[in-house]
């Protein structure tokens, strides 16, 4: 049976470039891609990913404000914040979040995709 992943991210490209990220991980994955956080959010729900790789700078509905309607609506999914955001305090604030498992800033290196692979590795193996 296949894992799904939820992709937020309003660039469309780096979904695209998740999505080449993830093919190369050797676990039967079905991605679901999003640019409209908020249509995203309300297939969460039906969708129930094992892992949503979130982006936090994003319009109508940004990354934080996903993270607290999950919270509020008592969501549990993992999230990868994968962002543009260097901010410290931004990385501090996904402690207020315990679904949040890792924080990874774009573009990715070769060591970011090793770590990825080792989250799920460790995260969605039965």
């Amino acid at each position: 049976m296949a894992t799904t992943i939820m992709l937020v991210d309003d660039s469309p490209i780096c979904n695209l470039i998740m999505k080449k990220v993830l093919g190369r991980i050797p676990i039967d994955i079905n991605t679901h891609d999003f640019t409209d956080p908020v249509l995203a959010f309300s297939q969460l729900l039906l969708l129930n990913p094992a892992l949503v790789f979130l982006d936090l700078n994003m319009p109508q509905l940004d990354g934080w404000g996903f993270l607290e309607q999950m919270k509020a609506t008592g969501q549990t999914n993992r999230v990868i914040i994968l962002t543009s955001s260097t901010s410290a305090l931004d990385r501090e604030r996904c402690a207020e979040f315990p679904n949040v498992l890792a924080y990874y800033t774009k573009p990715l290196t070769q060591i970011l995709v090793r770590e990825l692979g080792h989250i799920f590795q460790r995260e969605l193996a039965e």
